[in-house]
């Protein structure tokens, strides 16, 4: 099963800071944000990763590709951890190939873009400005390893979603699961997708979160859908029709800490949360942490 990657977008919520360097590539501590998703999706198990970019993303394909200069200089001298860690940042045994989204018309275009590369296979789709974070270290908090798990045993479609506050629902597609409780690393039945809905008529808090893995047959309904919101083509759309059509879906309920870090509250937030947890600053940045805080009480 290949994971395809849309790196295409523009990043627009992110201004200015987007304007010449690509959303996906700003840092979150000591790596930018493409690094954990393609980390994530390795620790699951997959090795084939489709980026579907842009002509303006050329950092991200350099960021994963080798620099022999870089790599000699850091040996000559001696940095060997810096050497290990540069040298890491494609997870050993991975590949990632490269396709580019002529036109940016919408999430499902961006998808089906990739079509050609992973063929009429199951799928997993993963959203580069959704972080997972990792407070958790049980070896059965492994999300996306647990999503593709589930559809290998049924064939249900998977789409990983997120408790958030009813007064957010507005912002995010939503899922309908009858009123059935859904606890985290759970699954539930999906009835019917809703593209932000209005707090009195969402059907759940339940956000949809960036992660999906989609059956062979998305493909197909891809390729017809018509465009919808924003005159776009979008990947819900395609997703609800497949529900339509009999399809079955489940949702997922992450395990842990969902970030959006395509927004900039969520960047900050996950940066913070992040550098709390790192091995060498988290002890100093959390000194520093409470320093602010007694001096704004």
């Amino acid at each position: 099963m290949k994971a395809v990657i849309p790196v295409a977008g523009l990043g627009t919520r992110m201004l200015p800071a987007t304007k010449a360097i690509p959303k996906e590539m700003l840092s979150v501590v000591d790596k930018p944000m493409i690094q954990y998703v393609v980390e994530e999706i390795a620790a699951a198990g997959m090795t084939d990763i489709v980026l579907v970019t842009h002509a303006s993303k050329n950092s991200i394909e350099n960021h994963f590709d080798t620099q022999f200069e870089l790599e000699s200089t850091l040996e000559k001298r001696v940095k060997r951890q810096l050497l290990e860690e540069v040298r890491s940042i494609t997870p050993r045994g991975v590949n990632i190939m490269h396709i580019r989204q002529g036109q940016a018309l919408g999430l499902g275009h961006a998808i089906l873009a990739a079509h050609p590369v992973v063929g009429d296979d199951d799928f997993v789709v993963a959203l580069p400005d959704v972080m997972i974070g990792q407070q958790r270290s049980d070896s059965t908090c492994d999300n996306l390893a647990a999503m593709i798990r589930r559809f290998n045993i049924n064939a249900a479609c998977q789409i990983m979603v997120n408790s958030i506050p009813v007064s957010q629902v507005s912002k995010f597609g939503i899922v309908d699961i009858q009123g059935n409780n859904l606890n985290p690393g759970s699954f539930a039945r999906v009835e019917a997708l809703v593209e932000k809905p209005d707090v009195q008529q969402a059907p759940s808090n339940l956000a949809i979160t960036g992660r999906y893995v989609l059956h062979r047959n998305v493909w197909k309904i891809l390729q017809q859908v018509q465009p919808g919101f924003g005159n776009e083509i979008q990947l819900t759309d395609a997703i609800d029709q497949y529900l339509a059509a009999g399809g079955s879906i489940e949702a997922y309920h992450v395990m842990d800490r969902a970030y959006d870090c395509g927004s900039k509250l969520g960047l900050a937030v996950a940066y913070v949360e992040h550098a709390l947890q790192h091995k060498d600053i988290g002890a100093d940045f959390a000194v520093h942490l409470k320093s602010l805080c007694r001096s704004t009480d």
